[in-house]
């Protein structure tokens, strides 16, 4: 049973509606993001600062084209039409180019141009754009997207800062109401990539203090599971995780880092010094993801919310995996914000 203005959300018929839980939006700008990618989050800092390792890569070169990368806006008198029609990212600023193919993107944008007879240019950034300020920038133009390293985020303005929301679920999507306001319009912001399965609502100013990664309290768990679980747990002597939701998992919780790095590099060789082993092994250190995602496995709808920097955040499983999913937002008559909606379009 639904309440307050969660009961206004027009939901397709039969639909079976359920609530999340609620999230808060102090600055009044909230995004919208897989929550597994948040390793490459910036906040107010340059992504230039951001150590490509925090999420994943270990290649030199590659890591060293992300570090290098540029922002190019798109100027010039026909600079709207060209963006557009060139369509490699939203709007007019094409963002976190590695330095290796900076040149040919301007090469192709060029013959872009004269092809189309557009007058525009690709204009360097001084300096890269914080993802906080690419947030900023979606909201001055009524909401939209971004890229961040080639992962599609969104962003939008006008959530209340002085209460909770609730998220709902049914098969149709996602939806955060915040106004019992008929919808005179609905507007489409842009679509989220999720490779993780899961979808993250955060507030803006909020995510400058998320920790994908760094355990808050210095701590970690090794989780361990698959066909040779039996075998690793007795020359381990690891016990079931205990942890809600995770049945038949072993490993332990607590350590401190070093010691839960040393156990799971154990398991991790135990493990490849055999190929008939088949095994999983978890390294999660008592990050802000790991919090969170503690409590989306033990949740009977697969979502858990987390307090950070002033916030509330919620994150949930998609329900249908990796892939795109639009977002827009439901309007009233005066332009004012009823509801945000994330399709799960088949």
């Amino acid at each position: 049973m639904l309440s307050g203005i969660g009961a206004f959300v027009d939901f397709p018929a039969m639909e079976a509606i359920y609530e999340l839980g609620e999230i808060t939006c102090p600055s009044g700008e909230l995004v919208i993001v897989d929550g597994g990618h948040l390793g490459m989050w910036s906040g107010e800092r340059s992504p230039a600062e951001v150590d490509p390792a925090a999420f994943g890569v270990q290649d030199p070169d590659v890591a060293a084209g992300i570090t290098g990368a540029t922002d190019f806006a798109i100027t010039g008198p026909d600079a709207a039409g060209a963006a557009h029609s060139f369509d490699r990212q939203p709007g007019r600023m094409l963002h976190d180019i590695p330095a290796q193919g900076a040149g040919r993107l301007r090469e192709l944008f060029d013959a872009h141009c004269r092809q189309h007879g557009f007058t525009a240019r690709l204009e360097p950034c001084p300096e890269r754009v914080p993802h906080r300020e690419r947030v900023r920038r979606c909201v001055a133009e009524g909401g939209g997207a971004f890229l961040m390293n080639g992962v599609p985020v969104v962003a939008l303005g006008g959530l209340p800062t002085d209460r909770p929301l609730p998220v709902l679920a049914s098969g149709a999507g996602l939806v955060v109401p915040v106004s019992p306001a008929p919808v005179a319009k609905c507007v489409e912001l842009g679509d989220i990539r999720v490779d993780w399965a899961r979808i993250l609502f955060g507030d803006a100013d909020a995510l400058s203090h998320w920790q994908h990664d760094e355990p808050v309290d210095g701590l970690a768990d090794v989780a361990f599971w698959g066909a040779s679980e039996e075998a690793a747990a007795e020359e381990f002597g690891a016990p079931a995780l205990g942890e809600p939701g995770e049945d038949g998992v072993r490993g332990w919780t607590g350590l401190p880092l070093p010691e839960a790095a040393r156990r799971a590099g154990a398991l991790l060789g135990w493990k490849d010094a055999d190929p008939a082993r088949r095994m999983m092994v978890d390294f999660r250190p008592h990050s802000h993801h790991w919090q969170v995602m503690r409590q989306v496995r033990a949740s009977a709808v697969e979502a858990g919310t987390v307090e950070v920097g002033g916030a509330r955040m919620l994150c949930t499983m998609t329900g249908q995996g990796d892939g795109w999913f639009p977002v827009s937002a439901d309007l009233g008559p005066s332009g004012e914000l009823v509801a945000v909606r994330v399709s799960f379009a088949v």
